[in-house]
């Protein structure tokens, strides 16, 4: 037997019986310090980035214009650096730092960067570090290399060494997205009518290996691969024991884990083969950006009861500042999202909100938390 077919068979069985050890959290992982209080105040949240070059006074005035408004926690993607230099502002102010990574898409990483076996490949054989979908930024480990996990979690080792976190917090954790919003697709010149197999980035050669030794059939040969039950679930799987491995080493240090979500599960699992209704999470981030479907915003209540109904653990509802220009929208946004059942918001982004903007996440956050 070959490298590559033992590696695969490991792997397949990794796949499949490690995401059934770890779909259920046990009870004491439940009731430890990891868990957040779904009766918690509701929470006014923010993404955002930071340079590789700390300015004190610049992240002061950010995160008291972040104070100002109502925010109380920051969701921030920068090295870990970085981040130790911005806790102690925030602490001064009152606003938690969650430490936000991207997972699986790791465009400029130049460790991975060496190892292109690492990377994604989709139906026409082509990789995803040679060949990006979309975007040039859009540069995909494969969730089915064992080296490429062990690069992910080392990743995350390093954000769990930052005293402080309020969590480590997960983005692209997912595949490529196989189908774009509708208002997205244009951009791109696109039309996803179906799935189409340049952008259906699920075929390492050990996913093939080890759904092969399993079922007997090699899912390249699948004519409408979407039609396959068993393989779009193998595919999740693999993503699923990787959120659950992280975690598990994650709880361990009894520190909490979050990750940034497609709208809902069943919507998720479609869109990007996410099912993180299945993943050991203290709190899921679901980016309801209505208008990248071309939804309205009712469509937000509706997504956020979808998640809040499916998993035991909070709900943040992602809100897309850009599209809610007008204070009615927001204001409705915000307050829907509360009715269906989610924990507080998460804006994209809370940078050059308006003075309008402004005026909403104050009035909301005096009401919502009786001050």
């Amino acid at each position: 037997m070959n490298k590559l077919k033992s590696l695969s068979i490991l792997l397949a069985y990794m796949v499949i019986f490690g995401c059934q050890e770890n779909n259920t959290k046990t009870e004491e992982t439940k009731n430890d310090s990891t868990s957040i209080d779904k009766k918690d105040a509701f929470r006014f949240s923010t993404w955002t980035g930071a340079s590789n070059e700390f300015n004190s006074e610049e992240w002061a005035n950010r995160l008291e214009g972040y104070k100002e408004v109502g925010i109380t926690e920051a969701l921030i993607n920068g090295s870990p650096e970085i981040l130790e230099q911005i806790i102690p502002i925030a602490k001064e102010k009152g606003i938690k730092i969650h430490g936000w990574m991207w997972t699986l898409n790791r465009p400029g990483d130049t460790i991975a960067n060496k190892h292109p076996e690492w990377y994604s490949v989709n139906k026409n054989g082509e990789n995803s570090l040679e060949k990006r979908a979309y975007v040039d930024y859009y540069q995909w480990l494969s969730p089915f290399h064992p080296e490429a996990r062990e690069h992910i979690k080392n990743n995350v080792r390093k954000l769990m060494a930052v005293d402080g976190l309020a969590s480590i917090h997960l983005d692209y954790v997912r595949y490529v997205d196989v189908i774009l919003g509708a208002d997205l697709q244009p951009k791109y010149d696109i039309v996803q009518t179906t799935e189409m197999p340049e952008y259906d980035y699920g075929y390492h050669p050990i996913a093939r290996e080890g759904y092969k030794a399993i079922f007997g059939v090699d899912p390249i040969n699948y004519e409408h691969p979407e039609l396959s039950s068993e393989w779009r679930q193998y595919r999740l799987n693999a993503v699923t024991s990787l959120v659950n491995e992280i975690a598990e080493m994650v709880h361990s240090e009894n520190k909490k884990l979050t990750a940034a979500v497609f709208p809902f599960p069943e919507m998720s699992r479609q869109m990007v083969r996410q099912a993180w209704n299945d993943w050991n999470l203290d709190t899921a981030f679901p980016m309801l950006y209505h208008n990248f479907y071309r939804e309205n915003i009712n469509w937000i209540g509706f997504a956020a009861e979808q998640g809040v109904k499916t998993v035991d653990y909070p709900i943040m509802a992602g809100i897309y500042m850009p599209a809610l220009s007008d204070p009615e929208d927001l204001e409705k946004a915000i307050r829907i999202s509360k009715e269906k059942g989610a924990s507080g918001v998460s804006l994209f982004t809370a940078n050059d909100l308006s003075d309008t903007q402004k005026n909403i996440l104050k009035k909301l956050t005096k009401e919502f938390n009786n001050e």
